[in-house]
Order: C-alpha cells, then structure tokens, then sequence
C-alpha cells in the first residue's frame, strides 16, 4: 500500500510573507534597547474559547523589571481589548506570562509587551472557535535539537497561512552536553548547546530554554501562532519514568525527582502555558481543546505521572531462544498488566473528555500524543545491504559499538519483536487499556497525532481483536535527524520500506526529511501534507511537500483516500 516517493509538489511559493512582515517585528520607533530587552520574542498558548496565554522575557540587569502589556483587535493596536502590567524577577527567570481572559470566541488578536526602554516584536494569536466550525488547520511539530541545525520549520510554519494553531508534541528542547548526540554537527554550524555540560539544575534548564528561543524561525512561530505542547521526554532527560530515566545517573547527577521538578519549573516558566489547576502538580500537564463542533484535541501525558520502567532488550534477549521464549516475552513481560504508561487521573480525564466529545457530536477526535502507538516490529535484515553492511562493520573493528548495535537488531528482526521499547509498542497492555477505554467512551474514531521518532508515519491502528480503532500520523523532527539516515540515505530507504513492507498498521514511512505536517480540517476529511524543508543546516531553505492524503470517516472508524 505505498505510495510512490516522487509524487511531489512545491509548496506554492511564501504565501504568507505579508503575515511576517508585521508580526514577530517590533514598532517603528523601536530602539536598540528595546530590542535587546526582549531578546527571546513573544509566544502565546493554551487557548480556549474565552481566554489565552501570552509571553516573553525579559534581559535586563535589574533585580526586578516592570512589564506592561496589550492585546488589541488590529494590529495598529488602535482598538485594544485588555491590557495590564506585571512585574518580573530572577524569581521567575524574568519571564512573563499573562492568562487574558474575556476574550471572543474564534477571533484573532495581536499583543506587545514594553519596558521602560520600548517596545517588544509584535504577537499575532487566535482564540478557539465555538459554535458550528468549517475549518481548522493544524501544524504538527516535534523534535527540535538546536545543535542539528537550524529551525526553518517553524519558520515555515509561521509562514503558513492555513494554519491556525500549531501542536508540538514534545522535545521542545534536548538535554545532552555540547559533547552530546549532535554535538559535531553543532560545532561545524557553530550552533553548540549552552551550558556546556548536560543539564541538570534549574538554571541549566532555563539557559537551555532561552538558547533555543534566540533562533530566529522559534521566534517567527510563536509570534505568528498560538501554541499548544506537550512534553515528551527530552524537556527533562532521555526516557524517563515514574522514578528515573535512561539518561539520568543519581551517582553524578543527583536526586531524580529534584531533577524533574526543576525541568518542570523552566518549561513553566518558558513556555506560553497556564499554571496547574488547584490541587494539581505541574507534573498532571493534560489538556482537551474543544474547537467548535469540528474537532477536540485531548493532549496526552506519559511520562511523568504513570509510566513504568522501560524493558531493556539486553535483559532479555540472551534468554529468548525459541518461538515459545518469544511469545512468552511478548505477553509476559512486555504485555504485562501492571506496567502503566497513563495515570488513573490522566485516564479519568480522557475518559470524560473523549464521552463529552463524542455526546457533543463533535466531527473530529484527536489525541496529541508524543510517542508512536501503531505497532512496528524490526523487519527481516537477511538483506544483501544488511549483510554487507554488518561484516564490513565487524571487519573493521569487531568491538565497535554500531556493528553491535545491528547485530542486535538483526536479532529482533528474526525474533520479530518491536523496534524500540520506550513507545507504546513496551507497553502492550496499556495499548489495550486505552483502545478499551476509548472504545467504552465511544471513540473508535481516534485521529491520534504523534511526534517522537523523527520520521513521517502514515499508520492504521487495531485492537488486540483486529477492531479498527482510528489512524496515526506521525510527525518527523524539526531539525532531529532520522535513526536510518546512519545508513546512508539508500539505506534509510531501504529499511522504510521493509518496515511497512512488515508491519500491516504501517503503511507509509520516512525517516530522510526534517519538517513538519499540515493538517487541515472540515467536516469531510483531514487533508494531510507532509511538508519538508530542504536543509536545516543553514537558515536559507525551501519547502516541498512530499506526500499528501485525506483521512476520511467511513461510518465504521477512520480510513485513508488519496
């Protein structure tokens, strides 16, 4: 069921550019002072119907700064709606955050901030829609690391007139040390990670945040759009869990949980998001965006509140000798009934989100997810290439650690076992518990959206018992590269290929591209483009879309159409 790679189009030019020519730039009589003061832009977020939030931050050398605020019809701010004055301090990073309320349903809006030294770049945002909606334009993004390259999917986005919101779905920002995964890359763009060292503290964290804030396509998105996020697991570290993380070592890098609340704080305080509900942790982050009578998107979070260990394959696998080791594997440890991936609480809001949605008649069912649901097991590598490839890695150092690496995963390809253990694919009975629990909702018609993996992903997605239960897509990086590509780019292909060529929920894959997806909205399909940029590696690029589909409703769950 593959569609041929060269069905392609350009993007029909920067139809947006007059959106930027204002927006994301500062007044007239702007000074440089002024500029200097607001070196991280403008953002806003988490909308409803009736309110949003607004952001910046502030540089300055003053223990305190008084910030003053304005929202505004047009963007002349001639007819200005709210407006108010807050003060910032090193308590808070000297960041902003403004939650405007008793604005209008489905409008859009422009807002600035000043200081005493002028004005900041102007904001554009929109609040969500209520009432019967014929249209939504989604831009979906994930995975950016700054030291990999440059932004200039965001800056598309911004450019972007069919989009009125954007969902990141996670890896906002990355932890490593600019020795780290990209470090080299980095290096020869000079776009290395500041601090340093691996983040750990508050501080760390928050140097981290303003860094990727000073690229110029983040700052163009988030004066252009209005944003919706979730974290997925690099905002703290590399695949945590309830009481650790992969890439968290207590020995060196102190208590876990003193880590996690100070990721937690900087992505508060960064980001253009509301605070905790009373009687809730800045951990319980879900959120459902009712958007008219089209669409609710259900924001979901696994990683922080409910998630069980990771199986680690190199526990296992030595003991897997038969089919019958296997299936054991399979059901007994990777499947089993206690290891969670959501919380009680996050399944309680879901449940009561997805039987609201669905009593509403509302058109559209999305769950933002970070991590890809559909299952995808490790192909058959008895290949020309992948032999090749493996005894010419062996011969040349048999100890090194990338020969290993494919040898490993030559073995979970005959084993036919999952790719990786992090995603939804370790967690078989969680999988089950949410299609069950969806499917008692009333929703068998999930339009899941999911970020992580760096690559474009066209899926189908069943129960344990063959029922249909909705469609993914997934997202590839911002500038992130794919996991093939270290095979060269024949090779990334090649493994793309035998991936859905393997796995029936997968029908299309691409691991070669940076970008992001457009999906737009109506109350007949979900036109879906994967849109890619043709370098990430100096800000001058163009944009291509190199697939594009409908996700339709054929009474029974979703299905695709060309």
């Amino acid at each position: 069921m593959r569609f041929p790679l060269s069905r392609r189009q350009l993007l029909a030019g920067v139809t947006a550019a007059s959106a930027l020519s204002v927006v994301g730039c500062t007044t007239e009589n702007k000074s440089r002072s002024a500029a200097s003061s607001f070196q991280h832009g403008v953002a806003s977020g988490d909308p409803d119907h009736n309110s949003l939030v607004i952001w910046t931050r502030v540089s300055t050398d003053k223990d305190f700064e008084n910030v003053s605020w304005e929202v505004a019809k047009d963007i002349d701010f001639n007819d200005i709606v709210a407006s108010g004055n807050q003060t910032t301090s090193a308590e808070r990073d000297f960041t902003v955050k403004v939650l405007v309320n008793k604005l209008l349903p489905g409008n859009r809006y422009f807002y600035r901030f000043k200081t005493a030294a002028g004005s900041s770049m102007i904001g554009r945002t929109k609040t969500l829609a209520s009432g019967h909606v014929s249209k939504l334009g989604l831009a979906v993004a994930s995975c950016s690391n700054f030291p990999f390259g440059y932004f200039n999917a965001y800056d598309a986005i911004a450019k972007d007139e069919q989009v009125d919101l954007v969902l990141h779905l996670g890896d906002y920002i990355y932890e490593y040390a600019e020795d780290g995964w990209g470090g080299n890359v980095g290096k020869e763009i000079e776009r290395v990670h500041l601090p340093a060292h691996e983040i750990v503290s508050l501080e760390d964290y928050r140097q981290r945040h303003a860094q990727y804030k000073t690229d110029h396509g983040s700052q163009h998105m988030h004066a252009a759009h209005p944003l919706i996020p979730i974290w997925d697991d690099h905002e703290t570290t590399n695949n945590p869990w309830m009481n650790g993380a992969q890439n968290h070592q207590p020995g060196t890098e102190g208590d876990w949980s003193n880590r996690r609340s100070a990721s937690l704080q900087a992505y508060y305080e960064w980001m253009p998001i509301r605070e905790p509900s009373i009687g809730m942790s800045r951990a319980q982050y879900w959120r459902n965006f009712s958007y008219g009578d089209l669409a609710d998107i259900i924001t979901l979070e696994t990683r922080h509140t409910g998630r069980a260990l990771q199986i680690d394959y190199a526990e296992h696998l030595p003991k897997i000798k038969t089919a019958q080791d296997r299936d054991r594997f399979m059901q007994e440890v990777l499947a089993a009934p206690e290891r969670n991936m959501l919380s009680k609480d996050m399944e309680s809001f879901l449940d009561k989100s997805l039987r609201n949605s669905v009593s509403e008649k509302r058109r559209w069912r999305i769950i933002a997810n970070q991590i890809p649901m559909a299952r995808t097991h490790v192909p058959s590598l008895k290949h020309p290439f992948f032999n090749d490839l493996i005894k010419g890695l062996s011969k040349k150092d048999p100890s090194d650690a990338v020969a290993e690496e494919w040898k490993v995963m030559g073995r979970v390809g005959e084993l036919d076992l999952p790719f990786y253990l992090d995603t939804w694919d370790g967690y078989g009975a969680a999988r089950e518990r949410f299609y069950d629990l969806c499917a008692a909702a009333g929703a068998k018609d999930l339009l899941v959206l999911t970020g992580d993996s760096h690559a474009y992903w066209q899926n189908q997605l069943f129960n344990q018992k063959g029922e249909r239960m909705g469609v993914e897509i997934g997202t590839t990086g911002i500038s992130s590269p794919g996991d093939f590509l270290r095979l060269g780019i024949e090779g990334a292909e090649l493994l793309d290929n035998l991936v859905a060529e393997h796995n029936p929920e997968v029908i299309y894959t691409d691991n070669r591209y940076n970008g992001y997806v457009r999906v737009v909205l109506d109350h007949d399909k979900a036109a879906t483009e994967f849109v890619t940029v043709s370098t990430v590696l100096k800000p001058e690029y163009k944009t291509e879309v190199v697939r594009s589909f409908n996700v339709v409703n054929d009474q029974e769950s979703l299905n695709y159409t060309s």
